[in-house]
């Protein structure tokens, strides 16, 4: 049962297709047209074959009489005789409207034009279905529709904006059926047209575009008088509303829930004319105030209202005539209402309704310029509202604010000039023969400077410091940082005097100087605007330099032989060009360098500031601490002594020596920096000579292993005791094939038998220790990659004296030797690779268990072998 169900389905569809042909149609219902009017049916036809294009075939019967043919689109002999002039004529025409549509036009229907339309098309199907003609009723009524101008029309309606005025249209019909009729008013101006305000035919009030405001606020109202009359009122005429007045009354019919709009007649109702209101504004052209003095301005109104209108004034301000321009500022204003809108300083008043007065108190300079009035004329319209029905703008009236500038000159003077660089230098600025002044007038300054430049290039001045009109001091680029540091001060001395100090004037300083003083009047907004600059004239500030010298000479005034005695020198200082010279001294030492990469070092002993402060500086003999002096004899005089001198205290001893100039208060400049002659320290001994070398058992080993090197030292010349002699013994590593890196400090054993080993990143350990009276080992527990490299030693030797003290002999250093630290392969690989072989058995062993299992358990299935015939092959062709 449940394949069947489809079936009344499918019949349906299937009736519905064979149902389905050709739609010929034409308005549903009755169509009401009145005589005199045009009468248009439409026809299309749909759902056919064929061609696109489709003709089409119309017949008329009267009064239930046989259709007569009337028109045809494809058969010129097909309308009936009786038909055949008004087609002539053109009366009756047919409109094709599209390949399956056209319309039937009967102009000036006719009483005699009432009945019954069919609207019919040729077949073009393949098959006869649908239908193919249609019809539709026509009913013609007597024109009884009667629109009239009430009174009649009059030539022009002249009238004034704000005025009312009121047009009346009388409109009736007397028609057979129940009609009702729309009313609409236009205003026509040139070939524009506007609706204004429409009573539709179901009663409704519609204002058209630009009047809802109007209609809205009851501007424009539509209302009726009597049973056929309709008026249009307005209560305030604008510009707008000039031109010709109709009304357009159109009569309608319901039917069947629609409407149909069957006449429509328009009648010419007035020509209203608005005339402009005239407004004229009158103010003084031009006029000329004293700066402080009060400006009054009239603005004269002239026009030819005399009802109750309301002026709105209001005074505009701009720099140009013109008063277009953007630029113009609102410096007072006084509403309809006589409310006045202003600043403080400024008043607007007014004796009457035609003359204003505006009132400018304490002008200044900024107030000249041009003054516009500007006026607009209100009247008062429907339900309290206000209507602008002119406005104007005044003539520009030209003011010019006059005033006494202060007069004054301005004298700039050197009050200290410098002789030398690092001299203060200090400059007024000074305002003379000063007249006009007034209290509402200050002063400030503005510093500049130049640089001289021998060739005739032109230099642009540079700003130093500038006073602002709020009394803020604004820097320059060139003096910011300098005047932060209070190298640079600007003060103001007087009320007439400015001061600029250099305090320490440097050569680039060297130029012209300049100050230009402003002056700054007091305006009514108790601001402060400059009204005049004067410069000063140049002062120069210059002075001759020359280089700097200064000159040290260092001498012995002792002989020195050997060692264990005191080793003295002295410094002798002069210079020349220097101002007020104070010097700091710095002894230093050149001496052999225990660096491997450069023959000897300078090393700093002991220093003396200027202002005699004494300091050790890279001094490390802890023994000696008070072994060197350093003492001022005179201001350039300075005497170094090194008591018990030891062989290594050789080198080449010398005195550096910086003057220092004063820049004001306790602060210091650098001026010269000179080096004296070496006095040289040299020890004619004839004891032995220390020799040291690296030897190791073991320069390439393996990872992990130990490593031994031994530092072995030799001596030549006198035999000594073995007590009579200590060693400081250091060891180094380049780690590198070449000794190109810097070395690294291992462990060091000092002659008191103390140990002193460097921290280190890796694992191994280091140890050193003494084997012999002249052997040293240094031992690498747990090699690693790291610790390859050139290995040497470096040892102090101390001699004891015959008098018992113990001299410092030169440090030696051995030739490096060279260590490799290998990598034990088997051992390294061992362990990983039983490692594999055990999970790799492991794996192996488990995977043939589950293969196994999952065979004999998982897998077991029982198969039928089936029986095979027995076929010859076939051969290939048949293939």
């Amino acid at each position: 049962m449940g394949r069947l169900a489809p079936r009344p389905l499918l019949l349906a569809l299937l009736a519905l297709a064979l149902c389905r042909g050709r739609v010929v149609r034409v308005p549903k219902g009755s169509l009401v047209r009145v005589v005199g009017t045009e009468l248009v049916i439409p026809c299309n036809v749909s759902d056919y074959d064929g061609p696109s294009e489709q003709n089409f075939d119309w017949s008329f019967s009267s009064l239930g009489s046989s259709f007569v043919e009337l028109a045809s689109t494809w058969e010129a002999g097909f309308p009936a005789q009786l038909y055949r002039e008004r087609l002539q004529r053109g009366e009756i025409l047919l409109r094709r409207t599209a390949n399956d549509a056209v319309e039937l036009h009967i102009r000036n229907v006719q009483p005699s034009d009432e009945g019954r339309y069919k609207c019919s098309t040729p077949s073009t199907d393949a098959t006869v279905q649908g239908n193919y003609e249609d019809t539709v009723q026509v009913k013609v009524l007597a024109d009884a529709l009667h629109v009239s101008a009430s009174p009649q029309p009059s030539p022009a309606l002249s009238l004034r904006e704000g005025e009312p005025f009121e047009l009346r249209c009388a409109a009736s019909t007397a028609s057979q059926l129940h009609t009702h009729l729309s009313v609409l008013w236009e205003v026509h101006r040139a070939s524009a047209r506007r609706s204004i305000l429409a009573l539709t035919h179901e009663r409704r009030f519609r204002p058209g575009l630009g009047f809802e405001q109007r209609y809205n606020s009851g501007d424009v109202r539509l209302d009726t008088v009597g049973s056929d009359v309709y008026r249009l009122s307005v209560s305030r005429a604008v510009s707008a509303d000039q031109g010709l007045y109709k009304c357009v009354v159109s009569e309608w019919i319901g039917e069947q829930s629609t409407w149909q709009e069957i006449q429509e007649k328009t009648v010419d109702v007035a020509t209203v004319v608005i005339q402009p209101t005239v407004l004229r504004i009158a103010v003084a052209r031009n006029m000329s105030v004293a700066e402080g003095k009060e400006l009054d301005l009239s603005c004269n109104i002239t026009t030819d209202r005399m009802d109750d209108i309301r002026p709105e004034v209001t005074w505009y301000f701009s720099r140009t005539p013109d008063s277009t321009l953007p630029g113009s500022h609102v410096l007072a204003r006084m509403d309809r209402d006589s409310l006045v809108h202003s600043s403080p300083h400024i008043a607007l008043s007014h004796v009457d309704a035609r003359f204003y007065h505006l009132l400018v108190r304490d002008v200044s300079k900024e107030n000249s310029g041009y003054y516009f009035c500007h006026v607009a004329l209100w009247v008062p319209g429907h339900n309290r509202s206000w209507h602008k029905v002119a406005e104007a703008m005044s003539a520009p009236a030209g003011v010019d604010v006059t005033w006494l500038e202060p007069d004054y000159q301005v004298y700039l003077n050197a009050s200290k000039v410098p002789a030398f660089s690092d001299d203060p230098t200090e400059l007024e600025c000074r305002i003379v023969d000063m007249k006009h002044s007034e209290a509402n007038v200050y002063f400030t300054v503005s510093w500049y400077f130049r640089m001289n430049l021998r060739s005739n290039d032109v230099v642009t001045s540079e700003l130093l410091a500038v006073m602002n009109g709020d009394w803020t001091l604004k820097y320059g680029e060139r003096s910011k940082q300098r005047a932060q540091n209070g190298e640079l001060i600007f003060s103001k001395e007087h009320t007439d005097t400015f001061s600029f100090r250099i305090q320490r004037t440097t050569e680039e300083d060297r130029g012209n100087y300049y100050c230009v003083v402003s002056a700054w009047t007091k305006h009514r907004n108790n601001s402060w605007v400059k009204s005049k600059d004067v410069l000063s004239k140049p002062v120069n500030i210059f002075w001759a330099s020359e280089d700097s010298v200064l000159v040290v000479k260092a001498r012995q005034p002792k002989p020195f032989f050997a060692a264990g005695n005191t080793f003295e020198m002295t410094c002798k200082v002069s210079s020349k060009n220097i101002k007020s010279p104070r010097y700091s001294v710095l002894i230093t030492a050149e001496k052999p360098m225990g660096d491997l990469s450069s023959p000897n070092e300078t090393k700093y002993i002991i220093s003396l500031d200027q202002d005699s402060v004494v300091k050790l500086e890279n001094w490390t003999d802890a023994s000696r601490v008070d072994g060197v002096v350093l003492e001022k004899v005179q201001e350039d005089e300075f005497r170094y002594r090194m008591y018990q001198t030891q062989v290594s205290d050789a080198g080449l001893y010398r005195c550096v020596v910086t003057a220092w100039s004063p820049v004001g208060g306790s602060l210091w400049r650098e001026a010269a920096t000179s080096l004296s002659n070496p006095i040289e320290i040299d020890f004619q001994t004839s004891g032995p000579v220390f020799n040291a070398s690296v030897h190791s058992a073991t320069p390439s080993v393996i990872r992990g292993d130990l490593i031994k090197l031994f530092c072995i030292i030799t001596t030549e010349g006198a035999a000594l005791d073995p007590d009579d002699m200590a060693f400081d013994v250091s060891w180094f590593v380049v780690h590198s094939f070449g000794l190109d890196k810097a070395p690294v400090f291992l462990s060091s054993l000092d002659r008191k038998g103390i140990v002193n080993t460097a921290e280190r990143d890796w694992k191994s350990d280091l140890s050193l220790e003494r084997v012999g009276v002249l052997e040293f080992l240094l031992q690498v527990h747990g090699s690693e990659d790291q610790d390859f490299g050139n290995y040497y030693c470096s040892v102090t030797p101390w001699v004891k004296s015959p008098t018992g003290s113990w001299q410092k002999e030169a440090e030696i250093h051995s030739k490096p030797i060279f260590i490799t630290v290998k990598m034990d392969v088997l051992n390294a690989f061992k362990y990983p690779l039983l490692i594999g072989i055990g999970l790799s058995t492991i794996i192996g062993l488990l995977s043939c268990l589950i293969g196994y299992c999952s065979s004999h358990w998982c897998c077991k299935k029982e198969v039928q072998e089936t029986r095979r015939e027995r076929r010859r092959l076939m051969s290939m062709e048949m293939d």
